[in-house]
C-alpha cells in the first residue's frame, strides 16, 4: 500500500497527555511513526515536539489537517503540518563575498540538502556566471540608500512570485529595512562572524588578527529588525593562532561561515527549528 510522509511541528503550553493524544491520533488514522523528538521547556512552561510519519494513501492532506485541527485546539497548538517529499525552494542573496553561495549550491546539486534554489538575487553581478552555470535565474539588483525601498519591493514580488519559502541571506552585505524583516519573518535566515572578542566594520579578520584573536567562528540566526540580534539557530568555533596571517583567518573563518550556514538552512528545510520566545529549539 502507497504511504505519504509529512512531519508534525506544534508548541503549546506543556500539561500532561499531548504525547499520548498526538500519537493516539496517527495510530487512528493508521499513520506510523518514523522519528519522534520532544522537548519541555522548565523557564518557559513550553512544550515542543517534533513528528515524522507516514500516512496511508487514503488518508488525504485535508483530512488529517482537519483531524489535527480538533486536538491542537484543546491545547492550544502552535502547529504546523508539512510534506515530508516537497522540496524547499529558496532564494539565495549574496553581495561580493561567494563563499556561502557556492557551498549551498554545491550541496543542493549534490543533493546534499534537499532544496531547490529558485532565483539568485544580488546587488552586484559578480555571480552571473556562477548562477548561469548552475542554470539559476540570477537577479541583479542594485541598491542605494535612495533606491533601497524599491529594490526590496521588487525582492519580495520576487519571493511570492517563486514561491520562495526560505530566503538566504548568503554574505549580502546589506542591511534589511524593519518593513522587511517582518515580511520575512521566520522564512530568512542570515549568517554573521563571530569573534571573541568582537570586531565590527570593515575588514573584521584583519582587525582581529591585529589583536591577536584566539577564537574565531560564525552564527546563524532569523532576520529581525534588531540587527544580527535573532533567533539563533546554529553556531560554531576555530581556534586560531599566532602563526596565522589576516589572510589565512579569512579563509578559516570563510569555511566555518559556509559549514554554519548550510547546517542552519538544513535544520530549516526539514523542519527542525521551533521558535521559543527569542530563542530556538533545533532538534537533530
Amino acid at each position: 500500500m502507497q504511504h505519504n510522509d509529512y512531519i508534525l511541528t506544534l508548541s503549546c503550553p506543556d500539561r500532561t497527555g499531548i504525547v499520548y493524544r498526538v500519537s493516539g491520533l496517527l495510530f487512528e488514522l493508521g499513520c506510523n511513526i518514523l522519528d519522534s523528538q520532544q522537548f519541555g521547556d522548565d523557564e518557559t512552561g513550553r512544550f515542543f515536539l517534533r513528528v515524522h510519519f507516514d500516512v496511508p494513501a487514503a488518508v488525504t492532506a485535508e483530512a488529517l489537517q482537519a483531524r489535527f485541527a480538533v486536538l491542537a485546539s484543546g491545547y492550544a497548538m502552535d502547529w504546523q503540518i508539512h510534506d515530508a517529499r516537497r522540496k524547499a525552494r529558496l532564494l539565495l542573496m549574496v553581495s561580493r563575498q561567494g563563499h556561502c553561495l557556492n557551498d549551498l549550491l554545491f550541496r543542493v546539486r549534490s543533493g546534499q540538502l534537499r532544496a531547490e534554489v529558485a532565483a539568485i538575487v544580488s546587488n552586484h553581478q559578480d555571480y552571473a556566471g556562477l548562477a548561469a552555470s548552475y542554470d539559476i535565474p540570477f537577479h541583479y539588483l542594485p541598491v542605494t540608500p535612495e533606491t533601497k525601498a524599491a529594490q526590496e519591493r521588487q525582492v519580495l514580488a520576487l519571493v511570492e512570485r517563486e514561491r520562495i519559502d526560505l530566503v538566504v541571506l548568503a554574505r549580502y552585505m546589506q542591511i534589511l529595512s524593519e518593513d522587511m524583516c517582518r515580511a520575512l519573518a521566520g522564512r530568512a535566515i542570515n549568517i554573521h562572524h563571530s569573534f571573541l572578542p568582537s570586531f565590527k566594520g570593515a575588514r573584521p579578520y584583519h582587525q582581529a588578527h591585529q589583536r591577536g584573536v584566539k577564537i574565531i567562528g560564525a552564527t546563524a540566526h532569523y532576520v529581525t529588525p534588531d540587527l544580527d540580534e535573532g533567533p539563533i539557530i546554529e553556531q560554531d568555533i576555530e581556534r586560531v593562532d599566532h602563526t596565522m596571517s589576516a589572510q589565512e583567518l579569512t579563509q578559516v573563518g570563510s569555511d566555518v561561515e559556509s559549514l554554519v550556514l548550510a547546517r542552519a538552512v538544513r535544520s530549516h528545510v526539514e523542519h527542525r527549528i521551533l521558535l521559543n520566545g527569542n530563542r530556538t529549539v533545533v532538534f537533530r
